[in-house]
């Protein structure tokens, strides 16, 4: 909306899916598919071991409000209406599902060159209540967050965090868990495209005095297909291959093994996303 900061939860963002987004143990079918109505539909199957699952969202767009609505297989409807542009650089969110009619929430996003801040509150008598903000540019940003319980009057969890953005690098610091955990994550990318990077990230529990500290990178092969991989200093690595069968259609292959214990069974996981 604003060439501002942006939110709280984009702090971190970039490395982090480099190391989780697409890798799976699961065998995920999904087709997206447009009506004539202007009706985005999205149907997912998931097969979980020997436990299967999936869903239907829907997502329509009338004029400035983005409505979507998804029905899982066991009856529950969740329903999320963002309103864009409600009042000048403020966005509001209203979410809730059916059958569990406490689950509603409300959300406000206000949007600023130098400043984000957001608000959400349950629909309920004693509601919790979470805020964020953030300050700076694209090139760097700091912000917080905090939830308030409204029950007992406290602070529930509080996180702070600042990232610097370059043209050919990423860096941020979380401090979260009440100061109980700290982590630190970089990502250089390696060609003009973005197409390829390496990234390390580092995780401090001081409670437990534990450390993990992972590695990984995404190197694209050619202009249809993508290799990722990571290894962390537990023993787990991981990789995948994603190729693009046909324009946006795409095919994932993950897989994780642990090497410190070669005896127990590799994970692997399918993914299929059909586009038109």
């Amino acid at each position: 909306m604003t060439h501002g900061p942006g939110l709280f939860s984009d702090i971190g963002k970039k490395p982090r899916d480099l190391l989780t987004r697409d890798y799976s143990s699961d065998h995920k079918f999904s087709v997206y598919t447009f009506s004539s109505a202007g009706v985005a539909l999205t149907s997912t199957a998931v097969k979980k071991g020997s436990l299967s699952t999936g869903d239907v969202a829907a997502l329509y767009q009338y004029k400035k409000t983005f409505f979507n609505v998804k029905v899982d297989t066991e009856s529950n409807i969740s329903t999320t209406i963002t309103f864009t542009d409600l009042l000048p650089s403020a966005n509001a969110i209203a979410s809730f599902k059916v059958p569990d009619y406490n689950s509603g929430k409300l959300e406000i996003q206000y949007f600023h060159d130098h400043a984000t801040f957001t608000a959400a509150a349950a629909l309920t008598r004693s509601p919790g209540i979470d805020f964020t903000g953030t300050i700076g540019t694209r090139t760097i940003a700091l912000g917080v967050e905090a939830s308030f319980d409204t029950s007992s009057g406290n602070f529930s969890r509080y996180t702070a965090g600042i990232s610097v953005t370059k043209a050919d690098a990423y860096a941020s610091v979380i401090l979260s868990d009440k100061g109980d955990t700290i982590q630190g994550s970089y990502i250089h990318h390696l060609d003009e495209l973005k197409k390829s990077a390496a990234v390390a990230d580092v995780i401090r529990r001081f409670s437990t005095n534990e450390n993990t500290f992972t590695v990984g990178g995404s190197c694209a092969i050619d202009h249809l297909t993508t290799m990722k991989a990571k290894l962390n200093n537990h023993g787990k690595l991981g990789a995948l291959l994603q190729h693009e069968v046909i324009p946006n259609s795409v095919v994932t292959i993950s897989g994780e093994v642990d090497i410190k214990a070669l005896d127990k069974t590799p994970r692997f996981g399918l993914a299929v996303a059909l586009k038109p």
